[in-house]
């Protein structure tokens, strides 16, 4: 397909589509987005990456109007929008496309439920921006994957600017026309650079596409104009950032072929590459029962992809363990955890995590599918166990479901705003499509007195 008029035709349909078209199981799919996204949010909220970038941008706060979730604070709405964007990314236990490895949700939901905070927006109306804003972004994610992320872009980041100025577009009610200008001004602020994984940067990354994409649509409202072919022209973002450009993959079967309904939701707090060796040791584990301190190595063969993404040898800190295969290894095996408490600074460094994960190897093959892997385990006495996992829980093939995005939510937010808080905010959640008040999900986010007097 030619690049003519793909910004003007996207526009055209985020504007246009009829939200009674969007078929019954897309919106299914959309609800449960939300759910996780929303337990994300409240489950980063206490990280120390929370607590530092709040410190960092609370001085330059506008109207405090719009909510950080899981926290008391309040900040003007698109400071609110990168707080929650970094919160639900910061434990990467957030949802993903599988075709790009875009997690959709979070530079979406952010921008959506602040600007909830700031105008009226019922939670159907949040719902349909919210599959419209995950459709464009994945859209457009799908058009220039891989060659675009193979540079080193974080598809998250630079993807997710746009999906986050086409949902507060669509909410806010802009025409055809000044949603071209959002996706331009969107266009010109996509980044985010995979050199960040391991570090709270990372989880920068949505929250900014967060901010800009709301900041983009808020422009295009006041008629601040931008080129109209931000996604297609010589210049624009799939020339100079990839490549690819297929432009099909924006434009064909818009409203009929729906991304939105490919979404998936991560079982384990870490990068989506690990995720079959971690459900393979974990089998591993159940299978030998006492016999895993008989361990004597691993070895895994995996996808060259997962080592590019996840070869961090000697992780010292809970946010780079999330990027090494050997250490979820090696913590899968020891303590059958692939949840936020296997990446904290303190496992990452246990001496008996340490020991095990220095006798894991991998190897490369390029016939390994990049969501399979095959482990082979050693014993001390001589003995191998060899298992292979075709797809991971949590995958397309084996996906989470609603009972454990349930319990994922739980045994995040508990610990941050209580569990009968938690229990309020999952069923208030569900009921998204239900509100008036999409803000109402905001607002029940906040911890009890007794955790927010225990954070200080």
């Amino acid at each position: 397909m030619t690049a003519k008029q793909v910004t003007a035709r996207l526009a055209d349909w985020i504007v246009g589509l009829d939200a009674a078209a969007i078929p019954v199981e897309v919106r299914e799919e959309g609800v449960r987005t939300f759910v996780n996204w929303v337990g994300c949010a409240v489950g980063g909220a206490r990280h120390e990456t929370a607590d530092r970038a709040l410190a960092a941008v609370e001085p330059f706060s506008g109207p405090r109007k719009a909510t950080v979730l899981g926290r008391p604070e309040k900040l003007d709405a698109l400071h609110a929008a990168l707080l929650n964007g970094i919160t639900s990314h910061v434990l990467d236990y957030d949802d993903t496309h599988l075709k790009t490895i875009i997690h959709p949700a979070g530079p979406v939901a952010s921008a959506l439920l602040a600007l909830a905070e700031i105008r009226p927006l019922s939670g159907r109306d949040l719902l349909t921006a919210l599959i419209v804003g995950v459709e464009v972004e994945c859209r457009i994610g799908n058009a220039v994957y891989p060659d675009h992320y193979d540079r080193g872009w974080h598809i998250t980041g630079t993807a997710g600017v746009f999906g986050a100025a086409a949902a507060v577009g669509r909410a806010i009610g802009l025409d055809a026309r000044k949603m071209r200008w959002a996706l331009g001004l969107a266009a010109t602020q996509s980044a985010g650079l995979r050199e960040m994984f391991g570090t709270m940067t990372k989880s920068f990354h949505p929250g900014r596409a967060a901010q800009n994409g709301a900041l983009s649509a808020f422009l295009a409202e006041a008629g601040y104009d931008s080129s109209e072919q931000g996604i297609e022209a010589p210049r624009g973002f799939a020339n100079v950032m990839s490549d690819k450009q297929d432009y099909s993959e924006i434009l064909d079967d818009l409203g009929t072929r729906w991304e939105a309904a490919l979404n998936s939701y991560k079982p384990f707090a870490c990068g989506i590459v690990i995720h079959p060796t971690i459900d393979g040791c974990q089998q591993i584990r159940e299978e030998i029962g006492a016999r895993v301190k008989d361990i004597a190595s691993v070895k895994l063969t995996t996808h060259p992809l997962v080592l590019e993404l996840t070869g961090k040898r000697t992780p010292r800190t809970g946010l780079e363990g999330k990027f090494s295969v050997y250490h979820s290894a090696a913590c899968a095996l020891l303590r059958g955890d692939g949840a936020p408490t296997a990446f904290t600074d303190e496992v990452v460094n246990r001496p008996e995590i340490v020991a095990l994960r220095d006798n894991v190897t991998a190897t490369a093959d390029p016939k390994c599918h990049e969501a399979s892997v095959t482990i082979e385990v050693a014993f001390k006495d001589g003995s191998t166990l060899k298992k292979h996992i075709e797809r991971a829980i949590g995958s397309r093939e084996r996906p989470l479901t609603n009972e454990q995005l349930e319990t994922k939510f739980m045994n995040q937010a508990k610990l941050v705003i209580g569990e009968g808080r938690s229990r309020a905010l999952l069923d208030l959640a569900w009921t998204i499509e239900d509100l008036d008040r999409a803000a109402a999900v905001a607002e029940a986010s906040l911890p009890d007195a007794k955790l927010r007097s225990a954070a200080g």
